[in-house]
């Protein structure tokens, strides 16, 4: 049986970012994301966080999580 995936890209907060210089991921966020996709079957396969270039000045974490489950 074949594989279908899904990428989701979670990021931090943007004002936080420009106003206090960096800013936590959101636990909450990325909470959400999971149980959100969980509930429709996908499993979390893979996850890694990359730092972003924001307007310039500014580098925010970026989750990149990939999801994957049996295609029907």
């Amino acid at each position: 049986m074949a594989k279908e995936y899904k990428v989701e890209v979670v990021t931090e907060a943007g004002c936080g970012t420009v106003f206090l210089g960096s800013a936590a991921l959101s636990i909450e966020k990325v909470e959400a994301t999971l149980n959100r996709l969980a509930a429709e079957n996908w499993e979390m396969d893979f996850m890694v966080i990359e730092k972003r270039r924001m307007m310039l000045f500014w580098v925010r974490e970026a989750a990149v999580i990939t999801f994957s489950r049996e295609r029907k």
